[in-house]
């Protein structure tokens, strides 16, 4: 459990600095637009890449902790044993979604965009970088619900 918490701890200080370069990045693109006048031609689209990658990330996170968007209704109406099967089902059913989704398709991606040689139109860099975050995301949750599946089979 100490490796999971160094990894929660380093995933919030990215989310951390992510969420910060956001902000500093829209109050830059205000700022440049509405007092300036002159509009900056990068600060929409890198608005755009760090909040992918805030979503994406922040998606692991909660994965992690186990607070994803869930429909609780019908679970909270089964018994213990019951529960704990249906709980097992769907952490194997999103181990699955972020292995083969996420990593292997998400990889895929991030191969095919730098050997396409694809760059983003203003900030010039390769697209490759802004899709890694689907694969690295995809390892972070498969990490987290091995690490689950493995605390519910005990």
């Amino acid at each position: 459990m100490k490796v999971r918490a160094q990894i929660d701890s380093v995933l919030e200080k990215i989310l951390v600095i992510i969420m910060s370069l956001m902000v500093v990045n829209v109050l830059w693109q205000v700022f440049s637009r509405y007092l300036l006048g002159d509009p900056s031609s990068f600060t929409d689209e890198l608005a755009r890449y760090l909040m992918i990658w805030v979503g994406v990330l922040g998606a692991a996170y909660v994965a992690g902790k186990g607070n994803h968007v869930a429909i609780t209704y019908f679970t909270e109406k089964l018994s213990p044993s019951n529960f704990k099967k249906v709980q097992i089902i769907i952490n194997i059913t999103i181990l699955s979604f972020a292995i083969l989704g996420m990593f292997i398709g998400g990889s895929r991606l991030v191969y095919i965009t730098l050997v396409l040689e694809q760059l983003s139109p203003a900030l010039k860099i390769p697209l490759g970088a802004v899709y890694s975050v689907i694969p690295i995301s995809g390892a972070l949750i498969t990490f987290y619900k091995i690490l689950d599946l493995k605390k519910q089979a005990q």
